[in-house]
């Protein structure tokens, strides 16, 4: 039997393994390499170290140097460059040749794309640029949490995922098709800058934006009383004349139930769920004179 190697990070990745084993066994990984995200609150590296102990796998991290052989290598949920890329298979989060890149799945979802999903294809030179082996979509409706939408596509992620070790292991010879790079966009990294909010856009807009950094991510934020505080949740309010508009953004306009309805670039928005940077609540505690990113 083919002897597969394995790129790995966060649940997509985590779950593939485990489906992997379920089918297959230890005996036929060669190898798993995986990583701490300090990026997340939960990256699932407790849970493919505990897979690899339990199976007998070899595990490296990110930072040691692989020398095993292999015939085939996955990267799924791997966010790094991979040195040998001849036999690497990438599962990426969107639909290839739109959002190549970084964090395509956030940025999809602040866009308010209707179809979320997973694409599989061949390493090449430039990332994600390789001929496609495979894609699979959902739509969503919102509003949406960034973790329901994990949920989503890590479904899909171990369907593309089992249809292709299923060929390989049976001598099936994966075909790819060339992507179209007149169509083809770019998502780029986020990093803790990018998660401030930014009270000048849409209500519609900035809710989808909190909905898509939030858990396991870090969170919006934005500045009160010149201290940082994380939104987890807002909710779309019924907009009302706001006299010069954009001389008021991010101010409290109403309180409803101890929760301030803040101003935005366009409609309202509710904030039901802010915590300061101990985790611990705002709700009932922020003053009707307030101004949101200040």
């Amino acid at each position: 039997m083919k002897r597969f190697a394995f790129y790995l990070l966060g649940k997509k990745g985590y779950l593939c393994l485990a489906r992997f084993l379920e089918e297959y066994g230890g005996e036929a990984v060669a190898f798993v390499v995986s990583a701490k995200d300090k990026g997340v609150k939960k990256d699932y590296f407790d849970e493919i170290s505990g897979l690899c102990r339990k199976y007998a796998i070899k595990l490296y991290e990110r930072s040691e140097r692989v020398c095993d052989s292999f015939d085939v290598s996955f990267a799924i949920g791997w966010r790094w460059m991979i040195p040998d890329s001849s036999k690497l298979i990438v599962f990426h989060d969107s639909l290839l040749p739109k959002y190549r890149g970084f964090s395509p799945l956030v940025n999809m979802l602040i866009r308010g794309e209707e179809r979320i999903g997973v694409t599989a294809l061949f390493a090449s030179h430039d990332y994600d640029s390789g001929e496609i082996i495979d894609q699979q979509s959902i739509r969503i409706t919102y509003p949406v949490k960034i973790s329901e939408a994990i949920d989503k596509v890590s479904c899909l992620y171990e369907k593309v995922f089992l249809r292709i070790i299923g060929c390989l292991v049976f001598g099936e010879e994966l075909k790819g098709a060339p992507q179209d790079e007149d169509v083809a966009t770019f998502s780029l990294w986020r990093d803790e800058s990018d998660y401030e909010i930014d009270w000048g856009v849409g209500s519609d807009e900035l809710k989808r934006f909190v909905d898509a950094v939030g858990y396991p991510y870090s969170g919006a934020k934005t500045k009160l009383h010149g201290e940082w505080v994380r939104i987890a949740d807002v909710e779309l309010v019924k907009d009302v004349e706001v006299e010069s508009r954009k001389s008021h953004l991010g101010k409290v306009i109403f309180m409803d139930d101890g929760c301030p309805v803040v101003v935005c670039g366009r409609g309202l928005v509710k904030v039901v769920n802010i915590v300061d940077a101990n985790g611990n609540s705002l709700i009932g505690k922020i003053s009707f004179r307030t101004r949101f990113g200040a």
